[in-house]
């Protein structure tokens, strides 16, 4: 009789555990970010957004952008770049579902910030709610990490 209350009471405290697994697993899914970078352009627009197409909010930890393989602060950085509107990209919080346009253009120089797109490379790293961390490139390749540290003089500031 002992020993079946016992056998009873180990295979509950095993399916508590696998049930707590299940749940912190579950919850961790249901506030899961994933960040897609790209850009679009027509005869006279250029645009690069970020989207969050994941489950929670993205907790942008910090960006780097490099053109011509230099790392730069802001846009304005780059030679003869024209008059671009330009949205907040490093150290933001992005909500599920949510797009922003880190560099937008309306204009006839669209042609310049297209030939000037393959010497401009993108880092952005950033961690979910439960501080799981990623890094994604212009190319939209995901690595997890550990955490987000950057140099800061490597840093886009915009």
């Amino acid at each position: 009789m002992a020993f079946s209350a016992l056998l009873i009471s180990l295979i509950t405290a095993g399916v508590s555990v696998y049930s707590a697994y299940v749940d912190r697993s579950y919850a961790r899914a249901s506030v899961w970010p994933r960040l897609e970078w790209h850009r679009s352009f027509g005869e006279n627009n250029f645009n690069y957004g970020v989207t969050n197409s994941g489950n929670g909010p993205a907790l942008i930890q910090y960006a780097i952008v490099t053109y011509q393989s230099k790392p730069i602060k802001e846009w304005r950085d780059i030679p003869d770049l024209p008059r671009v509107s330009q949205s907040h990209i490093s150290s933001r919080i992005l909500s599920a579902q949510i797009m922003i346009n880190p560099l937008s253009y309306q204009g006839d120089k669209a042609d310049f910030l297209l030939d000037m797109d393959e010497f401009i490379e993108v880092e952005l790293c950033y961690c979910s709610l439960y501080e799981e961390c990623w890094i994604i490139n212009k190319g939209n390749d995901v690595k997890s990490v550990a955490q987000c540290e950057v140099d800061p003089s490597m840093a886009f500031t915009q």
